[in-house]
C-alpha cells in the first residue's frame, strides 16, 4: 500500500501542507506523543485524521499562546474535559496580561532613558537594569499562577457540590464581623475569593490590606477587584516578618494558611503583634477527616498515589489548632462549618486531584481514559465526601 491515498485520511505531507508546518514539525510531535497518526500501515507509512487535523490546530495555538510541550500533552488529553483547558487557558491569560504590563513598564523605562540622556547626556544604568529583571519574571510567574489555577480547581468543587448552600467564604467573611471603619489584614489572601463573593457586603469606610508571599497572587487579585476600590490595599510579604506597625489592625485573616508556615509560632506571634488590643485573629483549618475519600479514592485506582507529601491538619488542625494558638492567645473560641460534598460529575472531580500537591499526576496522566472510566463509575450514583473544617478566633488581650 505505501503512501497511496486512503479514503479519510491525509499522508503526512498532506497533513503538513494543510496546517502550513513542515513534515518535521508533525514527526516531532509523533516523538513526543503529543499527536500521533490515526493509521500507521505495514511498511511506516503515517497518516492522519480530520480528528488530528482538529488536534493539530489546538497544539499549534496553544504554542502560539507560550505554552510548553508538556503543558500541551497534558492540556490535550481529551476535549472532553472543557473545564482542564478552560484554566489553562486562564493561567496563559494572566500571563499575557502580565507580559503586557511589564512592556508598558519596558517602554516608559526607555523612553524616559532616551529622554534623559537628551537632555543630560549620560544613562541612568541602575533604571535600564529594572528592565532586565521586569523581562525575566515569566517563570516565576507562571509557577505562582498555576497555583492560583490549582486554588481556583479546589474551590470550584466546593462550589458546584456542597450540600452547605451558604458557601464556605460567605461563611468566614460572616465569621469576621466586619464592622465599618475596622482595619484588616488577610495573610496569605490566594486569589481574593474571601473578598471578591463578599464585595458586597464589605462596608466603605473599610480598610483590607491584602497580603501574600507570591507576587504573582497580589497581581492577580488587584487585576480582580480593581486598583481604583479604595477599600483595598496590596503588600507582597511574609506572614512570618510582616511590615506593619504594632497595633495596627482590629482584624488579622488567615485562611487555611497556617500549616502552610515553617514557623507556625512565629506566624502567630507576628499576627499578635499587629492587632490592636481586643483585636481578633481569625485562622481557619482542616480536622483529620477532611476530604477523606478522595484520598481513598485515588489510591484505590493507583497504591501508589499521594495526593500531598504532608498531612496538613497535622501541622495546624482543628485537633491541635488550640493548643498551638494558646501558647500566644488566651481567649479562643472554636468555630465549625457544617458542609459535606456529593459529586455526581466526574470532570470537577478529576480537575480537583490533578490540582492536588503530590505525586498523582505522574500516574494518572499516562492512564487518563483508564482514571476519568474509573471516576465515573464512583461518580455515577452520587460520591460522597466528608467535609471537616472551621476557624479558631483568637481575642488579643486588652493589655499586653
Amino acid at each position: 500500500m505505501n503512501n497511496m491515498k486512503i479514503p479519510g485520511y491525509y499522508t503526512s505531507g498532506e497533513f503538513a501542507r494543510m496546517a502550513h508546518v513542515s513534515i518535521r514539525t508533525i514527526r516531532f510531535y509523533d516523538k513526543q506523543n503529543i499527536l500521533k497518526p490515526s493509521y500507521v500501515n505495514e511498511s511506516g507509512a503515517r497518516f492522519y485524521s480530520d480528528a488530528d487535523f482538529a488536534r493539530l490546530q489546538q497544539i499549534l495555538l496553544l504554542k502560539y499562546l507560550g505554552f510548553s510541550l508538556e503543558d500541551i500533552r497534558s492540556m490535550t488529553i481529551n476535549d472532553t474535559d472543557y473545564r482542564f483547558m478552560k484554566n489553562s487557558l486562564n493561567l496563559q491569560l494572566k500571563l499575557v496580561q502580565d507580559k503586557i504590563e511589564q512592556l508598558q513598564l519596558v517602554e516608559k523605562a526607555i523612553q524616559d532613558t532616551s529622554i534623559a540622556i537628551e537632555k543630560d547626556h549620560n544613562i541612568n544604568w541602575s533604571q535600564m537594569l529594572n528592565l532586565i529583571h521586569l523581562t525575566n519574571m515569566e517563570q516565576s510567574l507562571s509557577i505562582q499562577y498555576q497555583n492560583s489555577s490549582n486554588i481556583s480547581a479546589r474551590i470550584n468543587l466546593h462550589h458546584l457540590y456542597a450540600k452547605n448552600k451558604q458557601g464556605w467564604f460567605p461563611w468566614i467573611y460572616e465569621q469576621c464581623d466586619v464592622k465599618e471603619g475596622m482595619s484588616i489584614l488577610e495573610v496569605g489572601c490566594g486569589n481574593g475569593a474571601l473578598w471578591v463573593e463578599n464585595l458586597s457586603k464589605i462596608p466603605k469606610n473599610t480598610d483590607i490590606v491584602l497580603s501574600d508571599i507570591s507576587e504573582g497572587m497580589i497581581r492577580d487579585v488587584r487585576r480582580t477587584l480593581g486598583s481604583e476600590d479604595s477599600r483595598f490595599s496590596f503588600e507582597v510579604c511574609d506572614c512570618h516578618k510582616l511590615p506593619f506597625a504594632d497595633n495596627s489592625f482590629d482584624l488579622v485573616i488567615a485562611n487555611h494558611v497556617l500549616f502552610y508556615c515553617q514557623d507556625i509560632e512565629k506566624a502567630c506571634k507576628e499576627a499578635y503583634r499587629v492587632l490592636k488590643p481586643n483585636g481578633r485573629f481569625m485562622c481557619s483549618t482542616y480536622g483529620t477527616n477532611h476530604m477523606k475519600e478522595i484520598s481513598l479514592l485515588v489510591t484505590e485506582f493507583d497504591e501508589r498515589i499521594t495526593l500531598s507529601a504532608e498531612k496538613l491538619y497535622e501541622r495546624f488542625g482543628l485537633e491541635n489548632g488550640y493548643a498551638l494558638l494558646h501558647t500566644k492567645f488566651k481567649d479562643i473560641k472554636t468555630v465549625l462549618y457544617d458542609d459535606a460534598l456529593t459529586v455526581i460529575d466526574a470532570e470537577p472531580l478529576i480537575e480537583y486531584i490533578l490540582s492536588c500537591h503530590g505525586n498523582q499526576n505522574h500516574y494518572i496522566l499516562d492512564r487518563y481514559k483508564e482514571f476519568r472510566s474509573f471516576v465515573e463509575r464512583k461518580t455515577k450514583q452520587g460520591f460522597s465526601i466528608t467535609k471537616e473544617a472551621g476557624t479558631f478566633i483568637c481575642k488579643k488581650n486588652q493589655i499586653s
